[in-house]
């Protein structure tokens, strides 16, 4: 008898492809361990192989998301040629590469009452990746001469609050409108700690 082959990272991939999509459109809440097997084909038993609970594989999904757009930003960054083009770029890359509806499930499970303190502490420093990369250009722009000395992670804080609001239109304004949204608040921030 020929002995089963099994590929683990496989599987744990598959899952996290089709939790992605489940979490996308119905919800953290919404979507059942059950669901994301039957997607699979995967056992319940082979998905809490790899992680423990809803709350880890959602995590992980997180995570790895949050990983891939940091990789796509640094691809990305290398096409710029100054730190203002950068400015420039990331807002655009913020616009096109924002995840409303992940984000969603993840504020979902976020408030429910009796989420993990180490599940909330995972999803609030999904932050740093983004945060991590305005401060990286303004800390550059700021060592080259091109913006003003000051407190760059203050300064990534209010420029990742000026996007962060913007992401809530997403879905709701045309795309033309939103990019000229975004390239205008590059802009202002530009103009403000321009040398």
């Amino acid at each position: 008898m020929a002995k089963r082959s099994y590929d683990s990272e496989r599987v744990r991939q598959d899952v996290l492809k089709e939790a992605e999509g489940l979490f996308s459109r119905k919800g953290y809440t919404a979507t059942s361990i059950a669901d994301i097997s039957k997607a699979t084909g995967h056992s319940k038993g082979h998905i809490y192989y790899h992680f423990k609970s809803k709350e880890e594989l959602f995590v992980a999904l997180a995570q790895q998301t949050m990983r891939s757009w940091g990789e796509r930003w640094r691809e990305r960054a290398l096409t710029c040629s100054s730190p203002s083009d950068k400015l420039y770029a990331i807002a655009d890359f913020v616009m096109n590469n924002y995840k409303q509806d992940l984000l969603k499930a993840g504020q979902e499970l976020a408030a429910l009452p009796d989420v993990q303190p180490s599940t909330l502490q995972a999803l609030y420093g999904l932050a740093s990746t983004p945060m991590g990369a305005y401060r990286e250009i303004i800390g550059e722009g700021m060592a080259n001469g091109d913006f003003k000395r000051g407190d760059a992670d203050r300064l990534s804080l209010l420029f990742g609050g000026w996007l962060g609001g913007l992401n809530v239109y997403v879905h709701t304004l045309d795309k033309e409108t939103l990019q000229d949204l975004y390239r205008e608040t590059a802009s202002l921030f530009l103009r403000a700690i321009s040398e």
